[in-house]
């Protein structure tokens, strides 16, 4: 099988002052392609640093991408360093990539300093991507079997992210062209209720029968859940697609109460894919989630066909003024209760006309408990498209974002469940 690396040069990455996510979707279009990425790294801008890391990746993998190190500044040192790696002998400009750059400076209103036209020049030992939307190319360096050991190639692409997808189409048809792929195949099913360790306990009889070439990953994330990915390298694509299918169908039939998608996907994107079909809308009425609720649901294109909107009922008074909230029912029960959400879900479905409703009312903390619940617990409220009303409780214990974010989770996987149920599937 074909193996890849990234690395990403820059000291700013290392020092978190941005966040890598050229590897990422890097990694997903390789993977695409059949490749198999084995490893991620990421060096400064040291001249010796950069050509020891990609002399170590190129000597065991078929291909290595590095990212970044090509603007005009001082700091800017890939290009020659990759030159002293390949032995160029000097450099050209590339006339493709110089009208570009020309093009796209004059089109700011900027001259080309001589900074910015140097960065058409290139090692003469690479070929090149043209680069449309900057100044600097993608240089693709071929080393033969007599400097690794084998076959290797280096890309090395801008940093920027947008130039990096814009180019990466390019760079992935260079590697169909000189590479023999293999198939990689990958399905991911989505849980929520279970922590990874549960599911784990839960499903290890399935997972210690999986034959050895299916491979199977846990990957768990506040807002989704746990996504179990399964995959198998190299064979027949409608083999590995009917294997993949018959595992799957075997472990739904341990967590299929806990499984809210067979594809990559989100609690509220499936929720969203349930009401554009069935033509119903959503309300919310939030507390201690502040918005977050809302805001997850209007991630989704297309959400303003079925979300009307929201109120974010902080205070007591617009929970009483706005919501309906009985007072009485907050002096008897306390603000967070199974009784407020209800009738705060209750309310906003009323002030809305929507179908369903999800209410939130909570302590994210810190600062202790209200003498009832502790901190980190939420009542959440859904009203389904009968007008009736249902509550649950969770408790977590995290930091006042982590709980937020659990709250809203939890708050969408309960509605999407009584969604379900509403509709029947």
């Amino acid at each position: 099988m074909t193996t890849a690396s990234i690395c990403t040069i820059g000291d700013e990455i290392l020092i978190g002052q941005i966040v890598d996510t050229n590897s990422s979707e890097i990694a997903k279009s390789l993977n695409t392609l059949g490749i198999r990425v084995c490893e991620m790294r990421s060096v400064g801008d040291d001249h010796d640093a950069i050509i020891s890391t990609l002399n170590s990746l190129l000597s065991k993998y078929d291909i290595v991408l590095t990212t970044g190190g090509l603007g005009p500044t001082k700091d800017d040192i890939t290009k020659a360093a990759l030159a002293e790696l390949s032995g160029a002998k000097g450099f050209i400009i590339n006339e493709e990539q110089d009208r570009i750059m020309r093009s796209i400076l004059h089109s700011r209103g900027l001259d080309v300093l001589p900074a910015n036209a140097l960065q058409a020049s290139v090692p003469d030992t690479c070929d090149v991507i043209p680069n449309r939307l900057g100044t600097a190319p993608v240089m693709v360096f071929r080393f033969d079997e007599s400097k690794y050991g084998h076959p290797a190639v280096l890309y090395s692409m801008p940093g920027v992210p947008f130039e990096t997808l814009n180019a990466l189409p390019d760079v992935l048809e260079d590697i169909r062209s000189h590479f023999g792929l293999e198939n990689i195949y990958h399905r991911n099913i989505m849980t929520y209720g279970l922590a990874e360790s549960a599911l784990a306990k839960k499903i290890e009889d399935w997972e210690s029968a999986l034959p050895s070439d299916i491979h199977l990953a846990y990957l768990p994330s506040t807002l989704t859940g746990v996504r179990l990915r399964l995959s198998i390298y190299g064979g027949d694509r409608s083999t590995q697609e009917r294997r993949i299918d018959e595992q799957l169908t075997a472990l739904k039939s341990i967590i299929g109460e806990y499984v809210y998608s067979d594809e990559d996907d989100t609690l509220e994107n499936a929720l969203g894919k349930l009401l554009k079909a069935s033509g119903k809308t959503l309300s919310a009425a939030e507390s201690c989630t502040g918005g977050e609720i809302s805001h997850l649901i209007t991630t989704v294109p297309g959400s303003s066909s079925y979300y009307l909107g929201s109120v974010t009922s902080y205070a007591v008074s617009v929970k009483e003024k706005v919501l309906g909230v009985p007072a009485e029912t907050i002096d008897k029960y306390g603000v967070v209760s199974s009784e407020v959400a209800a009738a705060m879900a209750a309310g906003v479905r009323r002030v809305t006309g929507s179908d369903y409703s999800v209410a939130t009312t909570g302590l994210a903390g810190p600062g202790g408990g209200d003498g009832v619940n502790p901190e980190g617990t939420v009542w959440v409220g859904v009203c389904d498209s009968k007008g009736c009303v249902f509550t649950k409780k969770f408790n977590y214990h995290n930091d006042r974002k982590r709980n937020i974010e659990r709250f809203a989770a939890s708050s969408l996987h309960f509605l999407l469940t009584l969604v379900k149920n509403d509709l029947n599937i």
